[in-house]
């Protein structure tokens, strides 16, 4: 009997009805892009913020050195220390190996060249390393810092007598892309001139090789800097970083498990051998804190969503209950109390919830994409937990949305109705 009063009302007054699912359904479609972006907007920020550099630096155990990383210079304690580059495809062997998006080795050190103390600085540039798997991985400055260019050409890997020269070098010695230099007694050939707007502009670039060979550091590294995605920094991650003994076995284990900057730096030193892994937490916190206001944003969205799409159904509820108001009052004097009236009313509403949540979560996937294809120029996941939470947001909008309405049904009076007493 109640299934079919359901149906009746269903099927009358469409217009009310139709209006009444266009506004759950596109709530419910702005909630579900929100929602899937949200989710899957950490890892593509952090991904478009790993363009621009290294938020792990790995230097040798009780050593460290100068350098300039982002624009920052970090004074550190000088010594003879050294990584040994035999061990760096360690890096990708830690349980967080698939965010460690690239890394690239570098050994420094002074030399004399046109008439001064200049740097020598050898890395990877677009190095091929094999993994314990069999896969291959490519690393190196081209993959960690994209926005580095050259006028010519990047040196290859193998490369023993070409070389780069920063921008700044090569204005003061007059240096040009196709120049012959003396270094540290070779004659090499200047490929091309790199331009990165830091300290590398001032000195001579090599390939790691040839710099090991020139410097006699046969196999040694002075630093290794990795760029990883990590997750936004929490009270777990600030309390690791202040005192990691001070963490139970089960907050150990969390953020062991974590993607926290701290925690993949404390997993490479535990694999690489004679090394102490450093977060570059001003870094790391930059992009915690551009993560963490996008998604304050999206939960912005998402309830003033739920408020609107709730008026517009407690408006909508209000104008249903007027309209039937005789039937309301007939149902009271057939013996029917406030609640039965009030559950054939919600059973309406989450009808129409449900079918519009999911008719909402099919346009918001579509739209989420679209968003993210705009935003980060190819398209995001589709998080199958979206669904259900759309459609319960749905119901969350017909129940709030009912509240009020249905409070003024349940002051109505069969007589005052039924005679259209005022």
């Amino acid at each position: 009997m109640r299934f079919r009063m359901v149906k009746a009302a269903l099927l009358g007054n469409k217009t009310q009805k139709l209006l009444a699912f266009l506004t759950i359904f596109l709530a419910s479609g702005l909630v579900c892009a929100m929602l899937n972006i949200t989710l899957g907007i950490g890892d593509k920020v952090a991904m478009e913020l790993r363009s621009y550099g290294s938020n792990i630096i790995v230097l040798p155990k009780g050593g460290s050195i100068n350098i300039d990383i982002g624009g920052e210079e970090l004074n550190l304690l000088q010594n003879d220390a050294y990584l040994e580059e035999q061990y760096i495809d360690g890096l990708k062997n830690i349980f967080w190996r698939n965010n460690i998006v690239a890394f690239a080795p570098f050994l420094e050190e002074k030399i004399e060249f046109g008439g001064k103390s200049r740097a020598i600085l050898g890395t990877y540039f677009d190095k091929k390393i094999e993994l314990e798997d069999g896969e291959e991985f490519s690393t190196g400055i081209k993959t960690m810092y994209p926005f580095w260019s050259v006028e010519g050409e990047f040196l290859d890997d193998d490369a023993l007598d070409e070389v780069l020269i920063g921008k700044n070098l090569a204005a003061e010695l007059d240096i040009a892309v196709g120049s012959v230099v003396n270094v540290a007694g070779k004659s090499l050939t200047v490929k091309g001139i790199l331009k990165t707007n830091d300290s590398a502009d001032d000195k001579i670039i090599t390939s790691l090789k040839l710099a090991n060979e020139l410097l006699g550091k046969e196999g040694k590294i002075s630093w290794i800097e990795v760029s990883a995605l990590t997750i936004p920094e929490d009270d777990l991650s600030v309390k690791a970083r202040r005192n990691l003994e001070s963490l139970n076995a089960i907050e150990h284990d969390k953020w062991y498990c974590s993607a926290y900057v701290g925690s993949i730096a404390y997993q490479i030193e535990e694999e690489y051998p004679s090394s102490s892994a450093k977060a570059l937490m001003k870094i790391s916190e930059g992009e915690s804190q551009i993560v963490k206001k996008i998604q304050s944003l999206m939960g912005v969205v998402t309830i003033l969503a739920l408020f609107s799409a709730s008026i517009g159904i407690a408006s909508l509820l209000t104008s249903e209950i007027h309209r039937r108001k005789k039937e309301i009052g007939l149902l009271k004097a057939l013996g029917a109390d406030n609640l039965n009236i009030y559950l054939l009313f919600l059973a309406e509403s989450l009808y129409i919830a449900i079918a519009a949540g999911i008719a909402g979560a099919v346009g918001g996937y579509g739209l989420s994409i679209l968003m993210a294809f705009f935003i980060f120029a190819h398209a995001i996941k589709i998080s199958l937990i979206v669904l259900p939470l759309t459609v319960c947001f749905a119901v969350l909008i017909a129940l709030l949305g009912s509240l009020l309405p249905m409070r003024n049904a349940a002051h109505l009076l069969p007589a005052e109705v039924l005679h259209e007493r005022k």
